[in-house]
């Protein structure tokens, strides 16, 4: 057997076991729960300003057990926060007038046992999963667009979406993801921007 095709063979049954010791407990833990909503909204507030529309927000979820196992064995994830600002027009599709993303990836670190988050290049480490998960569940003032001027209430609104990002996990998992809803973390709203005041 050539050298290529040992490590070709290895990799992928690397992969296959990993998918399949991370596939069972999702579905014990998804047939406990059937139809649990797994991100919930406390708090979606939009603001119109001479900085800009800011956006406030907070989330309330937990993380599912077998989720927890693979970040305490070192996969990153990646949650993914995104807001679009639209203008209505009776004439023709809704005029964008903001798009804004923001990214947090979550690490655990083994040998120094702290939880990294990082958010658009900047790190923060913290002693516990909770401290970590708290500082992304919540974001005050958030300047997702410029002032729009000329807008009424209920001309413009946000369209807003939370979600933990299943394409940046590991390609293994990605594939043992077929059954597993509760890994699915998302919630998607629309808010009315206020006029400028």
């Amino acid at each position: 057997m050539s050298q290529m095709r040992r490590r070709e063979l290895l990799k992928s049954s690397a992969s296959a076991l990993l998918a399949a010791t991370m596939a069972p407990a999702g579905r014990l833990a998804h047939a406990e729960t059937p139809g649990h909503r797994s991100v919930e909204l406390d708090k979606l507030a939009i603001m119109h300003t001479d900085e800009g529309v800011l956006l406030s927000y907070s989330a309330r979820f937990d993380l599912p057990r077998d989720l927890e196992l693979a970040l305490s064995k070192g996969i990153a994830v990646v949650f993914v926060a995104e807001a679009n600002v639209f203008r209505k027009r009776w004439y023709w599709t809704d005029q964008p007038k903001g798009e804004t993303t923001r990214r947090w990836r979550l690490a655990y670190q083994p040998l120094t046992r702290r939880w990294k988050l990082n958010l658009d290049g900047l790190s923060r480490h913290y002693a516990t999963l909770n401290e970590a998960l708290d500082a992304l569940r919540r974001t005050d003032r958030w300047r997702i667009a410029d002032p729009i001027a000329g807008a009424d209430d209920q001309d413009c609104y946000v369209d807003f979406s939370f979600r933990l990002d299943t394409d940046e996990l590991p390609r293994p998992l990605q594939i043992g993801l077929g059954g597993l809803l509760d890994w699915n973390l998302d919630v998607q709203r629309r808010a009315w921007v206020p006029a400028l005041r």
